[in-house]
């Protein structure tokens, strides 16, 4: 069996990269940039296509004889203030991504398997836990990447009526784990941490999964799943402040104190407006911050049920995540892991 995948270099594609070849199958992966495949993907049997979603047609060529599609790449700049971001966002994550689609089945790939978000999902009023069938519009989406995932979805569920080829899309919650080389936001909250650059916590409550966790969901999903089946993909429901505790207890870096949420709000608001006028970015921005207090929790039920799926400890999570960024030298400081346990897991776990 072989696999082609998009996003090959990120967090939750190279991940799924290590999984597919540690299960048996042949991969083909798209990069951006070959001299960061031959560093992320080094010594793995991979077949690399270097292309860009931004220029489908000038690749889409190279899926033909495989047999499975995993779409992991996207247009993320949620962490980016700076000019108008729609315009990429719409055309990579979702015109884009339905020309992908188109291809993939002129290509003869037999089944697609599409990472959207769980951004795409609406808060229940009654404050009970949302599932699949709590889809947002467009126009309430918390922030323009959640925006642009709903449009894709939309899309992408119009083209599903009209051919033949499966399509499964899974919903990621916020993704923590090793090789956020970019980093992403997780990873970028990770290493502030480690640096003692993160200035304070808040009352929040945000789901959260481990990369490992998704890649397997998406492998699950090729094998179990017929066309048109979504899953949210969640493993924890946490907070910042428990996050901190967390890579405090891993680290032995000390948590920052806690902000009542109006000043968080005021001082990102300033935030926000200073790094506009001087042209330069935000660690938070005010989208993200109602992301974090909007306390909305998704399940993951459908999934384990019909996926079979388990998650890993939030403690491995982090405890990896860390280890990851030290052991490819990510941090500037000296840091001395907590001890694993004598089954080979983390401490505490």
């Amino acid at each position: 069996m072989k696999a082609f995948v998009t996003g090959s270099t990120g967090l939750l594609g190279g991940n799924l990269v290590r999984l597919l070849l540690e299960m048996g199958y042949e991969v083909r992966a798209l990069a951006r940039s070959a001299h960061k495949a031959e560093r992320f993907l080094e010594g793995l049997s991979v077949e690399i296509v270097v292309g860009d979603m931004m220029d489908v047609d000038s690749w889409a060529n190279q899926m033909e004889g495989c047999d499975l599609l995993f779409h992991t790449a996207a247009y993320f700049r949620e962490t980016f203030r700076r000019g108008d971001h729609w315009t990429n966002l719409e055309k990579v994550n979702a015109t884009n991504t339905l020309r992908l689609f188109k291809l993939a089945e002129h290509y003869g790939i037999k089944k697609i398997v599409h990472t959207s978000t769980n951004a795409v999902i609406r808060k229940r009023k009654d404050g009970t836990v949302s599932d699949e069938e709590d889809l947002l519009a467009p126009e309430e989406a918390l922030n323009l990447y959640g925006k642009s995932k709903i449009v894709a979805d939309r899309a992408i569920e119009s083209f599903s009526k009209t051919h033949d080829i499966p399509i499964i899309t899974v919903l990621p919650a916020w993704m923590f784990g090793p090789g956020d080389a970019a980093p992403t936001g997780s990873g970028q909250l990770t290493l502030n941490f480690l640096h003692r650059k993160v200035p304070g916590t808040f009352r929040s409550g945000i789901d959260v999964v481990d990369a490992r966790d998704v890649a397997l969901a998406m492998l699950r999903a090729a094998e179990k799943s017929r066309g048109g089946e979504r899953y949210i993909i969640s493993g924890h429901y946490t907070s910042l402040e428990e996050l901190f505790g967390i890579m405090n207890s891993v680290s032995g870096i000390p948590s920052p104190r806690r902000f009542p949420i109006p000043m968080v709000f005021f001082s990102t608001y300033l935030n926000e407006r200073m790094a506009s006028l001087f042209g330069k970015e935000t660690d938070v921005s005010m989208d993200e911050l109602r992301v974090m207090t909007e306390m909305k929790r998704t399940s993951n039920a459908k999934a384990v049920r019909e996926l079979g799926l388990t998650f890993r400890p939030l403690r491995q999570t982090i405890h990896d995540t860390v280890q990851w960024y030290l052991n490819n030298n990510y941090l500037t400081i000296p840091l001395e892991l907590s001890k694993g346990s004598q089954d080979g897991m983390p401490r505490g776990l």
